[in-house]
């Protein structure tokens, strides 16, 4: 995690119980630093929890001690998981152009038959 001074430093927390909210999440990690902001991550249909989040921290020093301190660390009997979120990708996930689906066919086919509808 080498970042400049004066950026801040998201961490993915996996494996989070999901009765988890993001206070839960803000009171477990701030007493290894600033934190900037911690969100559980839910589902957009249902609003249950989705089993992770991601905490963010003023501080390299600060996420550094964080990681340290809390990976495999136990709450409500599951072992979290606690690294540096990677960045996303604009594209994320590919696929783009038609998604492969047919690509152009499926269109008439030819021959004398009525349409079904």
């Amino acid at each position: 995690m080498h970042r400049s001074e004066g950026r801040s430093v998201r961490l993915y927390v996996g494996n989070l119980p999901f009765s988890t909210t993001d206070e839960d999440l803000r009171q477990l990690f701030e007493t290894h630093g600033e934190l900037v902001s911690a969100n559980v991550v839910r589902d957009r249909d249902t609003g249950r929890s989705r089993g992770f989040g991601f905490v963010e921290f003023s501080s390299d020093d600060a996420a550094q001690a964080a990681m340290s301190a809390l990976d495999g660390t136990d709450m409500g009997g599951r072992a979290l998981t606690v690294n540096e979120a990677r960045e996303r990708r604009s594209g994320f996930g590919g696929g783009g152009g038609g998604g492969g689906y047919g690509g152009g066919r499926g269109g008439d086919r030819g021959g004398d038959r009525p349409s079904r509808y």
